[in-house]
């Protein structure tokens, strides 16, 4: 199966974006490991794949994408398939699935070779991609405060859902750096820094100092000449990222650094945006 075309990575700007349909399945027909991507989802909804998709796959800490996809040229009882959820094929590698269920199925359903309108839930896009930006901001200031400051301190992971915001460390740090996180991240806000993608091969990342921060190709099915696409927001860091981002990180308003939690050696920072 032809990997799915993440158009969202090159134009964060796109709202609707015109594709072809590949397949169209009904949950219960997924094989187990697909099926346990799309918890809540009833046997009869439905997985619709794409050529192209501007939908963003729940992944990298960031939610999915919701919307809907309506067939080309028809009126309004036309077929609607109404997105719930999105997540990567754990079965075809780089396959994208579109979760949910069509809003008039005595219309029809979709079917291979269709052509059909996707359409992003825009305010729902824009709320991700602050939470996503201001991560990475979080991970920037704690990194540039604490790296020499902290034992054994690395960037680990990251949750940008709303609910559970968070960048988590390796190393200790202590409720006392809270302030000085907060005035840092207030800093970097303040500064409008451009956030720029980027398209970059192992010499790039080593070029930056950030060999050890390469993706691994072979996981991600990445030919030989296919680059990796990194977020920089300049002045500040450059991270190895596949999510949607807002232009400038005073874009993401007000981020409020929250609760320093500790636990086996690692430390979690939460964040929230209003």
């Amino acid at each position: 199966m032809k990997r799915t075309y993440l158009a969202f990575q090159r134009n964060g700007h796109l709202s609707t974006l015109q594709v072809v349909v590949t397949a169209v399945r009904t949950v219960a027909s997924l094989e187990e490991s697909n099926r346990s991507l799309f918890k809540g989802a009833r046997d009869d909804d439905h997985v619709v794949v794409t050529d192209s998709t501007i939908f963003h796959p729940q992944g990298g800490g960031q939610p999915s994408d919701v919307g809907a996809m309506t067939a080309e040229g028809e009126g309004e009882g036309g077929a609607r398939f109404d997105v719930h959820m999105v997540r990567m094929s754990a079965v075809a590698q780089g396959e994208v699935l579109h979760c949910g269920r069509f809003a008039n199925p005595s219309a029809g359903l979709f079917r291979p070779g269709d052509r059909v309108t996707q359409r992003i839930d825009v305010e729902k896009r824009l709320l991700y991609s602050r939470y996503h930006t201001a991560g990475h901001v979080l991970g920037a200031a704690v990194r540039h405060l604490l790296e020499k400051e902290v034992e054994g301190f690395d960037e680990t992971k990251a949750s940008h859902f709303p609910d559970s915001a968070a960048c988590e460390f390796q190393g200790l740090i202590e409720a006392r750096w809270k302030d000085a996180i907060q005035s840092k991240v207030d800093e970097y806000i303040d500064k409008d820094m451009a956030v720029e993608i980027e398209w970059w091969d192992e010499d790039d990342f080593r070029a930056n100092g950030m060999g050890r921060q390469i993706p691994d190709r072979a996981a991600m099915g990445l030919a030989d000449d296919e680059k990796f696409r990194v977020v920089r927001i300049v002045g500040a860091e450059t991270y190895p990222c596949g999510g949607t981002h807002v232009q400038s990180t005073k874009l993401c308003g007000r981020t409020m650094v929250k609760k320093i939690s500790r636990s086996k050696g690692t430390s979690r920072v939460g964040y929230t945006l209003p």
